[in-house]
């Protein structure tokens, strides 16, 4: 069976864990889950993307719940913590110690401002140029700021989505 074939007969349970794993937001998961069967992997992938455009700001709030602040190690052994320390960890490599710290003012300064976690598709990404976009970002208001914020959401999910195909 195929890939395609193998993620339109997974049992409800089993996909809704590996979509909430991909994105905390159920209605995210909810949408892709309904709307199977998939032709092929692009079908699953614009599925996606397009439910990510769709999340409404509390489902995005719903969506950063499960993310750790950039620079911190996600705690636990769940699928999504492998996921988010693998993302992070070739920039939490290319830090020094100055640019750490500054990362954990931007990050404080951003969550003061904004009330929730500083998000941004870290992999590939340095330390500096994670600490810039921060920097960069704390200059947007609301509205500007949670159009970022759920464009970045939707990018790690389809990443993350990605794997899961990969995995099947």
């Amino acid at each position: 069976m195929g890939v395609v074939e193998t993620f339109n007969a997974l049992p409800a349970k089993q996909l809704e864990e590996r979509l909430l794993a991909c994105c905390a937001a159920p209605a995210w998961g909810a949408v892709i889950a309904a709307g199977r069967p998939y032709a092929d992997r692009s079908a699953i992938l614009a599925a996606a993307d397009a439910a990510g455009r769709e999340l409404s700001w509390p489902e995005v709030l719903q969506g950063l719940s499960a993310h750790p602040r950039i620079g911190e190690r996600a705690a636990g052994e769940s699928t999504e913590a492998a996921w988010s320390r693998a993302e992070q960890s070739a920039a939490a490599q290319s830090a020094d110690e100055v640019t750490k710290a500054e990362l954990v003012a931007a990050n404080k300064a951003y969550e003061d401002r904004f009330g929730h976690v500083f998000l941004i598709f870290a992999s590939g990404r340095t330390q500096s140029e994670i600490l810039a976009a921060a920097r960069e970002r704390l200059g947007n208001d609301e509205a500007a700021e949670r159009a970022v914020v759920t464009g970045e959401l939707r990018k790690i999910a389809l990443l993350r989505l990605e794997r899961v195909l990969d995995a099947l």
